[in-house]
């Protein structure tokens, strides 16, 4: 399985939805969402590689995966 990076919105977005069941995005800190990205297993990015506009995109594709599930 490939490695997690920064990048991988949509991928990272999935996981979170995997392993948050239930929790909204939009109510999680960035703080929170960072920490979250970094315990992925998958995830192997360079933790000071992170930033408001990354976390705000995972964040979305996050968030819009959540809204699908929720119906």
């Amino acid at each position: 399985m490939k490695k997690l990076t920064w990048q991988d919105f949509e991928d990272i977005g999935l996981s979170l939805l995997e392993v948050h069941p239930g929790v909204d995005p939009l109510q999680v800190r960035f703080t929170d969402l960072r920490e979250w990205v970094l315990a992925l297993p998958d995830f192997a990015d360079d933790p000071m590689k992170s930033n408001e506009g990354k976390l705000e995109a995972i964040q979305m594709a996050w968030y819009e995966e959540w809204k699908e599930e929720q119906g």
